[in-house]
């Protein structure tokens, strides 16, 4: 069951998101001295990383932030690189002071997965901010995703409406510039944290989250396993909530 919670605005959503998952930290931090998250990118994390890099009372020394998806073949000098954006929205205001993990699409993709899933794996994941993509996509798992796959991080080819949104938010100069395959997050992995924080806003997103909230859980419409996530919080704008039934 999905919390669902409207907020007036995106720069609201912003703020309610990031309080109650930069509540989960300070609770994590109390209990085992230490918290670790996953923290999301684009455009939805705006308002949501502005908030959380204010929020009061957590020790960020004590932090382990590991990310979603990026690229494969993409610098980090690029501005869509995902590790890129959240160094500038995210570590630098922190003074790096959490421990990043990137990921790092440059070198050998296949390499890279399995460091990472060795970084992760076992770990207590206390907080994943997350949003929802144009075609329903759960980080970089667009559809069919896959969802049986234990691996923590793998390989994915993105389809073509996962990257006509990348350009039509502006990442990328055309189309064509978009690259065709990301490493990203596996869906049992982001299913593995204790809290999601999700953020969804705008009209573009409306069908995406009549889908993942009121149709049936589907590989074809990614974010709809949450719906069988133990605890999953969806902060949404009104456009975003046009096209559910109880908004």
């Amino acid at each position: 069951m999905i919390d669902i919670r409207i907020a007036a605005d995106k720069e609201t959503l912003g703020v309610q998101a990031a309080a109650l998952g930069a509540q989960a930290i300070r609770e994590a931090q109390a209990r085992f001295g230490e918290a670790t998250i996953i923290v999301a990118t684009g455009a939805s994390q705006f308002d949501v990383l502005k908030a959380l890099v204010a929020a009061e009372g957590i020790d960020w020394t004590k932090v382990t932030a590991f990310h979603l998806d990026e690229y494969v073949g993409l610098g980090e000098q690029h501005p869509a690189s995902f590790r890129g954006y959240l160094r500038l929205r995210f570590m630098l205001p922190l003074n790096d002071a959490p421990t990043f993990v990137p990921v790092d699409g440059e070198g050998d993709p296949d390499a890279e997965t399995q460091r990472l899933s060795a970084l992760i794996a076992g770990r207590r994941i206390d907080v994943c901010f997350a949003g929802i993509g144009e075609n329903c996509h759960l980080a970089f798992n667009d559809p069919p995703a896959d969802f049986d796959t234990d691996a923590p991080y793998i390989v994915v080819k993105l389809d073509d409406a996962c990257r006509q949104q990348q350009f039509g938010e502006g990442w990328f100069p055309s189309f064509d510039a978009v690259p065709e395959r990301a490493i990203s997050m596996s869906v049992k992995q982001i299913l593995k944290s204790e809290l999601i924080v999700l953020c969804v806003s705008d009209t573009r997103k409306a069908q995406a989250t009549r889908d993942a909230l009121e149709g049936p859980v589907s590989n074809l419409h990614p974010a709809s396993i949450l719906q069988q996530h133990k605890n999953t919080v969806l902060f949404i704008d009104p456009p975003a909530a046009s096209l559910l039934k109880r908004g």
